[in-house]
């Protein structure tokens, strides 16, 4: 029998301890023993939290007893979790968590604390779909050439009703929140954050690439408008949330996380409503895609007990991040995110004036950019000003963002210039 200790009973936890209850059959055909939750933390016991087991506000309820072989971590948050996983494996505890954050932070330093203890992960990325295991397991014999994922269903939602219904993003954001899909303050997952700890952790097991949140590219949806919807419609594109790593040029990996126009004809354009989808390349196999629900109680709590069952089976003898020694010979390192180099669209609200789109194509050619495609929209509420709406072929970021400073200086320029980039 394998028992263990929840922290944090909340709709994942209780879902967790449900399922191992309802389900214990088909768990126990699956990997040879039971596993029983004995007891889980709260902050609150006198909340209902629709579960059988013992409930308590002590911590070392969980890490300090003897009976517990593996403990959930489900508390969020970052340093907190931090200590508390670490004392479980101090401990000599097993531990499964769906804290992406604590991973996008500490997960090297977990790795290291916890030797051949069993750390499982899966629910910290994208709620059910197996991708942790994909990429250490199934796919373990290829070099990823690339990671390319929708993994907020809070942005694919708003994203999603923004290009079908033709309506602004605080519109939608009001009706994501009304429905649950988004926090009271949204601002984790709408400005990316949360996608880009997800991709944190993919590259680690991808590349062995160690960095942090502060270290890449973030951005979020809060800046797109009908104008921009206008535009991908007109030239054949969807706007996604797109988490991004990739290997380039002289053993450098692009991470990346934004709002991005992609060619509606490709797999992951298709990804709709709060759904998630990763597509991963390798060498030898080609394209692979996942496709599933990435939130949610049960979908992840699914993921959770995925882990648990892995444990029970016969433990893990790999590393946490699945690799013995540094992957591609230790020689990828991180590209400067100035260095980018990819297909941009800008949006850019000017004064309707004989000589306005040859200043500001000049300064595009000042920093070698080529326009690929050009629209102008007047503007409904007031015919004095109009919208130029750009795309450009193949040019590095710090370019473009310096040509868009420039632009915005001009006596023309009505506002802050928008731009969003291109991933064929």
């Amino acid at each position: 029998m394998l028992k263990v200790g929840i922290i944090g009973v909340g709709t994942v936890g209780a879902s967790v301890a449900n399922i191992l209850e309802q389900n214990s059959d088909i768990i126990e055909a699956r990997c040879g023993k039971k596993i029983v939750p004995i007891v889980g933390i709260v902050r609150d016991v006198s909340r209902d939290r629709g579960v059988s087991i013992p409930l308590s506000t002590n911590m070392d309820d969980v890490l300090e007893n003897s009976e517990v072989d593996v403990v959930i971590e489900l508390m969020g948050g970052v340093e907190g979790p931090f200590e508390v996983v670490k004392k479980a494996l101090q401990n000599g505890k097993a531990v499964v968590t769906a804290n992406k954050a604590l991973l996008a932070y500490h997960r090297y330093s977990l790795q290291d604390i916890a030797g051949d203890i069993p750390i499982g992960f899966e629910a910290s990325v994208a709620g059910g779909i197996p991708i942790i295991k994909a990429l250490r397991e199934g796919l373990s014999a290829n070099h990823i050439e690339s990671i390319k994922g929708i993994m907020n269903g809070t942005c694919n939602f708003i994203l999603t009703k923004m290009m079908s219904e033709k309506v602004e993003f605080k519109d939608v954001l009001d009706e994501a929140q009304k429905l649950g899909y988004a926090e009271a303050d949204p601002t984790f997952d709408v400005g990316g954050f949360d996608a880009a700890h997800k991709l944190l952790i993919l590259a680690s097991i991808a590349y062995g690439i160690h960095a942090n949140p502060e270290d890449i590219l973030i951005e979020g949806i809060e800046h797109i408008n009908s104008e921009d919807i206008f535009f991908a419609k007109e030239f054949g594109y969807n706007i996604k949330h797109l988490t991004i790593a990739k290997k380039c040029a002289n053993n450098k990996v692009e991470l990346r996380a934004h709002a991005a126009l992609v060619p509606s004809s490709q797999m992951i354009a298709k990804v709709d409503d709060v759904m998630n989808g990763i597509s991963v390349i390798g060498d030898r196999v080609g394209e692979t895609m996942y496709y599933g629900p990435g939130a949610g109680g049960d979908a992840t709590a699914s993921a959770v007990i995925a882990d648990l069952i892995d444990i029970a089976r016969v433990g893990q003898s790999s590393p946490m991040l699945g690799f013995k020694r540094d992957l591609e010979g230790g020689g990828l390192t991180l590209l400067n995110s100035d260095e980018i180099e990819t297909k941009y669209y800008m949006r850019i609200k000017v004064s309707d004036e004989i000589g306005v789109l040859t200043k500001i194509t000049s300064i595009l050619g000042d920093f070698g950019i080529s326009v690929d495609s050009f629209l102008q929209k007047p503007d409904s509420s007031d015919k004095s000003l109009a919208t130029l709406l750009f795309s450009t072929h193949k040019c590095k970021e710090l370019d473009v963002q310096n040509a868009m400073n420039e632009i915005a200086k001009l006596s023309t320029c009505r506002e802050k210039p928008v731009m969003i980039r291109i991933e064929d």
